[in-house]
């Protein structure tokens, strides 16, 4: 591959992230150092990784018709090469379609031989001669939905049959929409006007939320590179995630459990609540996730954080029964509560990782409950919205658990804005078509 050349370095990331499964994200960063990338040429590169994962299932549709084979027939390296090119030219105003068109050729000349660069250039040439394939061809509206979205059919259903067709449109749209930068203030530290001006001096565009009172979001710059960053002023956290303490409800002095914590984003902003009295005590059954809850933890100067490598499901056997004021169980889930940030999701998880993720979350609810004290709150909380994961383990542990009752006084602890998206049952269901923010679910329960 030639250093620097934008096109072949997203088409190995993708042919990586097709074979190996592996994440697009971790593999960005390492190939923009490898291939030595012109910085101006980053932003295109990205771009291209994850439009192209994002729209898979639309771009094989628009190919379909002017390939001789099946599309799974083709080397995956020319698939992937025709999916990225299309990708260019039906998405991105500002790439020619003259030069994606000869980088694809040139690349399928180096890559194969005369024949196949020839069979390159013949599906573009008569994509863009006969123009795309209409979605109006597809009579079954979930197949429709599916390709048009790009999701995978199973999850457009599993999403129709929970929520009804137009919700999983809605949702399925929304997935394919570019996420918020936001962060989380530390007002205990400083204030968000004081961020804001912070970051305007540097030179990126910023506003407060409207729906989180320390959140920001920023339209333009890097917020890890800020000095506000630096400072340990900022936390990098979507807004939905940022309610989770806010439904926990720490008061000074209380000992909380944040059961499945890494990478921290929850035990600070818990600990910032605390305001440096109490104690977090941040679970994570990887040690090498746990170092990252003790950097941020570090950054932020917060003293009131403990940091160990513990399964949640065996939390009972390091600390005392009904010890803790207050336990989060942000449980491990199969994350289709932000496919917008992580594409990569939605093609590789399964009903059956649904399923078997469910039965692990409520372990860790069993795991952790005796551990709370009478009168204590327990938060349960996904980054998901199928209901598998997050209303049928909620019901399971309250009817199993004599003592455990659904504490519908949640609503009071939320921001104005977000109380009118809690469920009449008192849980809270953030869809990612709501405010731009992940989607994400939150439930309270109370021991008596």
């Amino acid at each position: 591959m030639s250093k620097g050349n934008v096109r072949e370095a997203a088409l190995e990331v993708l042919l990586k992230v097709e074979k190996n499964q592996a994440y697009s994200h971790l593999l960005l960063n390492d190939t923009i150092n490898k291939q030595k990338l012109n910085p101006k040429d980053t932003g295109l590169f990205t771009e291209i990784v994850y439009g192209t994962i994002q729209h898979q299932k639309t771009l094989d549709f628009y190919l379909s018709p002017f390939v001789k084979k099946p599309l799974n027939k083709l080397d995956d390296w020319v698939r992937i090469l025709l999916r990225l090119t299309v990708y260019q030219t039906v998405y991105l105003d500002r790439v020619p379609e003259r030069a994606a068109f000869y980088e694809a050729v040139q690349i399928a000349k180096k890559r194969g031989h005369k024949g196949i660069s020839g069979m390159v250039n013949g599906v573009l040439r008569s994509l863009q001669r006969e123009g795309l394939p209409s979605f109006n061809t597809l009579k079954d509206p979930i197949e429709r939905i599916a390709v048009k979205t790009s999701h995978p059919e199973w999850l457009v259903k599993r999403w129709a049959n929970q929520y009804g067709e137009k919700k999983a449109e809605a949702i399925c749209t929304a997935n394919l929409t570019h996420p918020k930068q936001t962060a989380r203030v530390n007002i205990h530290r400083t204030t968000v006007a004081e961020v804001l001006s912070s970051l305007r001096e540097e030179g990126l565009e910023a506003e407060q939320s409207e729906w989180i009172p320390e959140a920001i979001v920023v339209n333009k710059g890097v917020i890890s590179k800020t000095k506000a960053f630096a400072a340990g002023n900022l936390t990098i956290q979507d807004e939905s995630s940022m309610l989770v303490a806010y439904a926990l409800d720490p008061q000074c002095h209380d000992t909380v459990l944040d059961a499945c914590a890494a990478p921290g984003g929850k035990t600070t902003h818990i600990a910032e609540k605390l305001t440096g009295t109490g104690a977090v005590h941040s679970l994570d059954i990887h040690k090498h996730k746990v170092s990252l809850i003790e950097d941020q933890a570090k950054r932020l100067q917060l003293h009131n954080v403990n940091a160990n490598e513990i399964d949640a499901r065996k939390a009972s056997e390091y600390f005392a029964k009904e010890s803790f004021d207050r336990i989060l169980v942000d449980a491990p889930c199969s994350g289709l509560g932000v496919i917008k940030r992580k594409p990569d999701l939605k093609w590789t998880k399964s009903e059956n990782d649904v399923t078997r993720l469910a039965e692990i979350q409520g372990d860790i609810l069993k795991g952790v409950w005796p551990l709370l004290k009478p009168g204590g709150i327990l938060v349960y909380s996904t980054c998901t919205i199928d209901k598998e994961e997050n209303d049928h383990v909620v019901d399971t542990f309250l009817t199993n658990e004599r003592r455990a009752i659904l504490d519908e006084t949640m609503q009071e602890r939320l921001p104005e804005k977000m109380k009118r998206l809690e469920s009449e049952r008192g849980t809270l269901q953030v869809f990612p078509d709501d405010r731009e923010t992940d989607g994400f679910f939150i439930a309270a329960i109370k021991k008596t």
